[in-house]
């Protein structure tokens, strides 16, 4: 399999069934940063006919609030992460901890990173390190907001959760890795996501070259995903496009996701379904 193959991936390309669980932490790696994970959605450069693929993950600017301009660092062995060991890589990832002490703000996830598996981590770095070294220079993000001494106390040994069409394996692709929460959840004081409201009602603004796209409320309720099937809801999620015919907006990683296994978007989907139905602005 060619490990750089998703983001090449036609926006209307169907997801693949699930792959045998034999896949060897390089291949988990790639899967898991080219579509679910969607990395590229921040960290690979954007130039006028999208995404760069020779530029993969060499950084770039994200997003502008009032509350902080973030800048995606080159994490390629070009970047600033190279010469960071593996151990220390994994701490940045899952803790927000760069070596020196100082902490990585939002957008990046960490507070759901935290809850990654040991694996799927492994896998993650394990990628991250095959990479080909791109030269890319990318400015430090600037905060207008206090950020917090840390995001917890340090992880230890995160259980890898069983792979299938569950609520289980859902909430984990949904919550750590797809990091969903991120952007469909009402951003609280300090710009951190709220997590009691978890993918509760969506209305997050995000501006951009689209203009501004309102985050959609995910829960079951019919604000929310009542209305659609679940094949209508992978459509719209691996294409970009609502069953009416209608394109909906970035930053959603449309051509990441469009490379998710069917097996893995059910999960998702039936984790989304078990969430209790709130209507949307709560």
């Amino acid at each position: 399999m060619n490990t750089r193959c998703f983001l090449a991936a036609a926006a209307l390309a169907l997801p693949a069934a699930s792959p045998a669980v034999s896949e060897t932490p390089l291949e988990r790696g790639a899967y898991l940063v080219q579509t679910i994970a969607a990395c590229g959605n921040c960290h690979t450069p954007i130039g006028e006919a999208g995404f760069e693929a020779d530029k993969e993950l060499a950084g770039r600017m994200v997003i502008e609030f009032p509350e902080f301009t973030a800048f995606a660092p080159n994490i390629t062995p070009a970047g600033r992460v190279a010469g960071w060991s593996d151990d220390e890589l994994k701490r940045a990832i899952r803790e927000g901890l760069r070596p020196d002490g100082s902490l990585i703000g939002p957008p990046m996830p960490i507070p759901l990173y935290r809850d990654l598996s040991d694996s799927d981590l492994d896998a993650i770095v394990a990628y991250v390190r095959s990479l080909p070294a791109v030269a890319n220079e990318v400015p430090p993000s600037e905060y207008r907001i206090p950020l917090p001494p840390d995001y917890g106390p340090p992880v230890g040994s995160v259980p890898e959760v069983p792979r299938g069409v569950t609520v289980e394996y859902g909430a984990y692709l949904a919550g750590p890795v797809a990091h969903c929460i991120e952007c469909h959840t009402p951003m609280g004081p300090e710009g951190h996501p709220d997590f009691e409201h978890r993918l509760a009602a969506g209305g997050f603004e995000f501006p951009g070259p689209w203009g501004v796209s309102v985050s959609a409320n995910l829960t079951p309720h019919e604000d929310g995903i009542a209305r659609w099937t679940d094949d209508e809801l992978i459509h719209m999620i691996t294409t970009g496009t609502r069953p009416d015919g209608s394109p909906m907006a970035p930053p959603m990683g449309f051509s990441f996701y469009a490379g998710i296994h069917e097996d893995d978007l059910r999960a998702i989907i039936l984790y989304l379904r078990s969430l209790p139905p709130l209507p949307s602005g709560q």
